[in-house]
């Protein structure tokens, strides 16, 4: 009798196609595994040059991140905007004993005579090294410009978020064009946040050590500064890195957990269907001799046989797909192009590893009974499937059902990432209900979608026939089909929901005219003189930007506009839809949308908390709520509550009632009503690709599993097709069953998986917006029809090449 190594070797060689299966779904396993790994290994390691900083080893700067929560339930959220330093921290500083100065830095962007210009104060240049070419330092009323802008003594004129300033110029420097420094004095009046500076750079006295001065400045600055050294200096100039850092390990952390416990579970499935295809097999085996040690080492054998090779190659194009969403990533802008693509043997190891461990697991567990059993039970079972339900699977796969229903309806209170996460849980809860309960789900299906195929041929009755008495066959191929299609529909259908709803809302909320925008932005007094425009009858100035506001015990990031004008101008351009309360712009007010406030529990005339772009705690009292915030602004009130806690404290758009293009276009570009769209904040815009993408790649793989899955099944039916064969049934008749059951099996995870997105997306959609779910006919009917290609496909090619042998077995 073989040895069990060599019983592996013999199975490798004949019986390819079950193995080949195996291989593929696999080494897709290690594909996602290994690209989300390599995402969150980025995303750990991410980090960006020091640029400014470079000749600065020590640099304090503000926490950039807002915390929440007390104990164990403490937990932060980085901050929309940057967060800053009172001035008087630079003396703080300086008075470090290893310091020979400390350098305050402040960074605006002002409006010059050609262009958007950078502003700096002067003393920073001290540690980023820009030398004058003509003239000297400017004093207070000066300006020095880069490039050949300007010349020495010539007089230019600025608008600042302060207002509109004009300047001498008293030097220029080598530097690009696009620059400008302040005296340090007037840096700090105009910026838009008085009073408050960027970040402090501290240069050594001579054989201070970096460590010995970081630990002095901690000391002197207490906890009103982060001390930052090395690469952490990259962060100060760019705090955007700590956002980039939290999409990328949400992505191959959050999302990752469930792409790799989906790649797992399917894997395990095809690997239980390769062996318990092979029953007979096994039990042919017992009834020779053969033990249950020698079975099992036989399947481990075969498992250490392919998995490591599926594992290693699934990983190569893993690191293709991770290297594509991580460019992506970049030119999306929510991850800076300093950024590095890090990949290591650690994803790469732990992707195989997984691999190796769901091979080993699911061999086991399907081969368990046939291997334990008696060898004439075996041999009974191997020839006719019994359903019968399982003490551990079926109140599993209960409880799975409920906790999704449960969790369905808990989802109602969410937005955001957190409300695409929840579905992504929801979806694997039934889904693993599905698998779990998958040989009873499928007979309902096959009774249920086989009753109108009994009246349409005899090929069409074998098809209902062989899918109601092979349950577990017809299980294994409608799972994957299963989990395409809701998982594809919930992130695609949550999308395209929100987009309606916005859509619908702007429609209606936007009264305005005419819409200007303008590069870096609209100071009030530009927003005053619009308004005094020839057929003006309104106009209204808004900063837009996002807050930080109280959701289900956490901060979620919410849009937010700073009003210049009045309540009776603002009305003219806007139709919030208020729902309660009286709109008011008064400072220490707010009012936000109905949902908001809901979710937050807070009412009209209540404090409402919340985080201002910079971090800062506020409470406002809420005067109103509004329904139209989706398509408008979640969040309003007046711009001297929010202008001096932005990097750029101009108005981002001037909305009027009334005025000619003619006379708008000397403020910026003009848009008419109905060229106008609101840009989508970087989050939500984000959120809609990353969707889209995690649609693509779960929906994909899925779709792969499911075509692996038809083929396998087909081909291990070659000795069933052949005694159809010889019994007198045509070829076009073994066909066209073939098709029926293919069908039947689409049709079943076509229904089976809008019944779980639907199940999630009602709840949620309508905690979210208020209304259902909007799916799109057309971009329904083509995920329906692919299911329906693919399974046809799938199931028909290798029919038709088992039926070129007039075998009963090969």
């Amino acid at each position: 009798m073989f040895a069990p190594n060599g019983l592996a070797r013999a199975a490798l060689r004949f019986r390819p196609s079950a193995f080949v299966g195996t291989f593929i779904a696999l080494a897709m396993a290690a594909m996602i595994t290994s690209a989300c790994g390599i995402l969150l290994e980025t995303g750990i390691r991410a980090e960006v040059p020091a640029g400014r900083y470079a000749a600065a080893p020590v640099v304090a700067a503000a926490e950039q991140r807002a915390h929440y929560g007390h104990g164990d339930g403490a937990d932060s959220e980085p901050i929309t905007d940057r967060a800053r330093l009172d001035d008087s921290l630079v003396a703080r500083a300086a008075s470090a004993p290893g310091a020979r100065a400390a350098v305050a830095d402040v960074t605006f962007p002002v409006g010059g005579p050609n262009g958007p210009l950078t502003a700096h104060n002067w003393t920073s240049t001290t540690f980023t090294g820009e030398r004058l070419t003509v003239g000297r330092a400017p004093h207070p009323g000066e300006i020095v410009l880069s490039g050949k802008t300007a010349s020495v003594g010539e007089r230019v004129s600025l608008n600042t978020p302060d207002g509109s300033r004009t300047y001498l110029v008293s030097g220029t420097t080598g530097t690009r064009a696009g620059t400008a420094w302040l005296a340090d004095s007037d840096a700090l009046r105009v910026s838009g946040h008085p009073g408050k500076i960027d970040a402090v750079a501290v240069l050594p006295k001579d054989g201070v050590g970096t460590g010995t001065l970081k630990s002095q400045v901690a000391h002197a600055l207490g906890d009103r500064a982060e001390v930052h050294t090395g690469t952490d200096r990259g962060g100060v100039q760019d705090p955007t890195l700590a956002e980039a850092k939290e999409v990328l390990m949400g992505i191959g952390g959050s999302f990752g957990g469930v792409a790799t416990m989906v790649a797992v579970f399917t894997a395990a499935g095809t690997v239980a269907l390769a062996v318990g295809q092979r029953a007979r097999e096994f039990a042919l085996l017992r009834a020779l001799g053969t033990t249950p040690r020698q079975i099992r080492r036989t399947i481990a054998t075969e498992t250490l046989l392919i998995a490591p090779l599926a594992g290693a190659l699934g990983c190569l194009p893993g690191i293709a797909l991770a290297r594509w969403w991580f460019g992506q990533l970049k030119d999306k802008g929510a991850v800076p192009q300093a950024v590095d693509f890090a990949v290591s043997w650690i994803p790469l190891v732990s992707a195989t590893g997984a691999v190796l461990l769901t091979a080993l697991g699911a061999g086991y567990m399907a081969a368990h009974r046939s291997s334990r059993i008696k060898p004439g039970q075996a041999l009974t079972e191997a020839s006719v499937e019994r359903l019968r339900p399982g003490w551990i699977r079926t109140p599993l796969g209960i409880a799975a059902a409920a906790g999704g229903c449960v969790c369905a309806g808990l989802s109602a209170s969410l937005t955001g990432e957190d409300a695409a996460n929840a579905a992504l849980g929801i979806v694997c809860l039934f889904m693993l209900a599905v698998a779990l309960l998958g040989p009873f789900v499928a007979r309902a299906c096959a009774a249920l979608f086989g009753l109108p195929l009994r009246g349409a041929g005899a090929p069409a009755a074998l098809a209902a026939a062989n899918s109601r008495t092979n349950a577990r066959r017809l299980a294994s191929a409608i799972t994957p089909i299963v989990l395409a299609m809701a998982f594809s529909s919930v992130l695609v259908f949550m999308h395209t929901s929100e987009e309606r709803v916005t859509a619908d809302q702007q429609h209606a909320g936007l009264l305005a005219d005419h819409v200007v925008t303008a590069d870096p932005g609209l100071t009030p007094q530009a927003v005053r003189q619009a308004g005094s425009g020839p057929e003006v009858t309104a106009a209204v100035g808004l900063l837009k930007t996002s807050v930080l506001v109280p959701i289900t015990g956490g901060l979620d990031s919410a849009t937010a506009q700073g009003v210049t004008g009045s309540v009776r101008d603002l009305t003219a351009v806007q139709d919030l839809d208020v729902k309660h309360g009286r709109l008011s712009l008064g400072r220490g007010e707010i009012a936000v949308d109905a949902s908001l406030a809901d979710n937050a529990d807070v009412k009209v005339g209540d404090r409402f908390p919340l985080r201002l772009p910079d971090g800062t705690k506020a409470s406002p009292v809420l005067v109103a709520t509004y329904g139209r915030g989706m398509g408008l602004s979640q969040v309003t009130m007046a711009r001297a509550d929010l202008a001096t806690h932005v990097s750029s404290a101009f108005d981002t758009e001037l909305w009027t009632k009334g005025g000619t293009e003619k006379g708008l276009k000397a403020f910026g570009t003009v848009l008419d009503r109905a060229d106008y769209t609101t840009a989508q904040s970087v989050d939500r815009e984000l959120n809609a690709w990353a969707n889209g993408v995690m649609a693509g790649v779960l929906g994909g793989f899925a779709a792969v599993a499911a075509v692996n899955t038809l083929v396998m099944t087909v081909l291990d039916r070659r000795g069933e097709l052949g005694t159809l064969r010889l019994i007198g049934s045509t070829r076009r008749q073994v066909l066209r069953m073939i098709r029926w059951e293919a069908l039947l099996v689409a049709l079943a995870g076509i229904a089976l998986g809008t019944a779980i997105a639907l199940a999630t997306l009602i709840p949620m959609m309508n905690g979210l917006t208020g209304q259902g779910p909007y799916i799109p006919p057309l971009v329904y009917g083509s995920f329906a029809g692919a299911i329906v290609v693919l399974g046809l496909t799938a199931a028909t090619l290798p029919a038709r090449a088992a039926l070129r042998k007039e075998t009963l077995e090969e």
